[in-house]
C-alpha cells in the first residue's frame, strides 16, 4: 500500500485524513504546505513534512491535492507537473460511506467526503472535491477541478465546468449548465444556465452584479 501525502495543510486535509483512518484505504506520511511556519509540525497527529516542492523528495508516495478552491487545486498539480510527477501519482480518496453506483466514473486525484452520493451515470473528472452529504444524481457531467461545498445536490443532467465552486447546500436544476470558473452561493437555487466566470446568488439564483454589497459576495463564496 503506498503512503498518501495531503498537498496543503488545510481544513480539507485535516477532512480528508480523517475518511483516510476511518477507511484504512491508505497510510497518511504527511502534509506538504508551501507555509514555512507549519514545517515540521503536527496537523492532527500527522507531520507537516515540508513545502510543495518536496514532493520529488518522496518517489514511493501518492498524493491528493486538497486545496478548497479548485484554481488552487489547479496549481498545485501544473507545479507537480513541471517536477515530472504525473497522472499515476494521484490518489483518489473516497470515504467509505459515499455511494458510488456502478457505470458512474470517479477521476483521479478526487475526493468524496462522506456520503456523498453519485447514482447512475455519473462521470466526475481529475481533483474535483465533493464535501459532505453533496448529491450527483443521473447523467451528471464534471469537469476537472470542480469544487462542492457541503450539502449542494445536483438534479438529472447538469453539467458542471472546469474549476466552477458550489457553495454549501446550493441547489441546481436538472439540464442546467453551471460554466467553467462560475460560482454559486451558499442556499442558490439555480433554475437556469450559469455562464462561465460568473459569480450567482440567491433564490432563485441570479447574476452578482458589481454594486453587491461585500458581505453578500462573502456569503456566496462561503466567507464569514
Amino acid at each position: 500500500m503506498a503512503e498518501l501525502i495531503l498537498l496543503a495543510a488545510s481544513g480539507l486535509a485535516r477532512e480528508v485524513l480523517a475518511s483516510v483512518r476511518a477507511g484504512a484505504a491508505h497510510t497518511v506520511r504527511g502534509y506538504l504546505d508551501d507555509d514555512p511556519a507549519l514545517a515540521g509540525t503536527l496537523l492532527d497527529g500527522v507531520p507537516v513534512l515540508g513545502g510543495i516542492e518536496d514532493a520529488a523528495a518522496y518517489p514511493g508516495a501518492v498524493f491528493v491535492a486538497c486545496a478548497g478552491k479548485g484554481a488552487s487545486r489547479e496549481r498545485i498539480v501544473r507545479r507537480l507537473a513541471a517536477a515530472g510527477i504525473g497522472v499515476e501519482r494521484y490518489a483518489s480518496v473516497i470515504d467509505r460511506s459515499a455511494r458510488v453506483a456502478e457505470g458512474a466514473t470517479v477521476g483521479h486525484g478526487s475526493i468524496l467526503l462522506a456520503n456523498v452520493v453519485l447514482t447512475a451515470d455519473v462521470h466526475l473528472g481529475a481533483h474535483v472535491v465533493a464535501m459532505p452529504q453533496v448529491t450527483f444524481t443521473h447523467d451528471n457531467q464534471v469537469a476537472d477541478f470542480a469544487t462542492f461545498t457541503a450539502g449542494v445536490s445536483l438534479g438529472g443532467s447538469v453539467r458542471v465546468g472546469r474549476c466552477a465552486y458550489l457553495g454549501m447546500n446550493a441547489s441546481v436544476r436538472e439540464r442546467c449548465t453551471i460554466g467553467e470558473g462560475a460560482t454559486v452561493g451558499m442556499g442558490a437555487a439555480v433554475v437556469q444556465d450559469v455562464p462561465d466566470g460568473e459569480t450567482w446568488v440567491g433564490v432563485p439564483a441570479r447574476r452578482h452584479t458589481p454594486h453587491l454589497d461585500p458581505s453578500a459576495l462573502a456569503l456566496a463564496e462561503g466567507r464569514s
